[in-house]
């Protein structure tokens, strides 16, 4: 079973990666997508992730029920991309929801995922410490998600400028 993490900067190819590495994976491939429109140019950027995508994929919309998301995808034969935990973590803080159980809940559903599962994420810490306290939460939430997944993850993928390199 793959537990493949891949994270990396923004535009720096790690949803390009992930998709390749999932499409070279046989069986019912499942795209949860965290992503929401909450205006124009954001709604333009799903309608090119889809379009990206072939016909053997389903899409699942989870902007913040992740955990739901992959029990009802998991299973023999499910192969499974989630894109991406960034955009779900700032749902979940404009929801005000409870970060901690969140991924919690999280590293649980990945632990008992029955299939092959890629997940992507934003590797924010290497930036600059925002000024103000919501970014900063947004930072900290992001990196601590990040964490408790790597954990989890049989190998971790850090893509820059379209190259990946192996972390674990």
């Amino acid at each position: 079973m793959t537990r493949l993490f891949v994270l990396g900067g923004a535009r720096s190819g790690k949803s390009r990666y992930a998709q390749q590495r999932a499409e070279a994976l046989a069986g019912r491939h499942v795209f949860i997508a965290t992503a929401e429109a909450w205006d124009e140019e954001m709604a333009e950027r799903i309608a090119r992730h889809r379009a990206d995508r072939d016909a053997r994929w389903e899409t699942v919309d989870a902007p913040r029920d992740l955990a739901a998301a992959l029990d009802a995808a998991s299973g023999t034969g499910a192969v499974v991309l989630v894109d991406c935990l960034t955009l779900w973590a700032s749902n979940l803080l404009l929801a005000d929801a409870d970060m901690e159980a969140a991924t919690a809940g999280l590293a649980e559903a990945i632990a008992r995922f029955e299939g092959e599962l890629i997940l992507v994420a934003n590797e924010t810490g290497l930036g600059i410490v925002p000024d103000n306290a919501l970014a900063r939460r947004f930072r900290d939430a992001a990196g601590r998600i990040n964490q408790a997944v790597a954990v989890i993850a049989g190998e971790v993928m850090l893509v820059v400028a379209g190259l990946p390199m192996r972390v674990k």
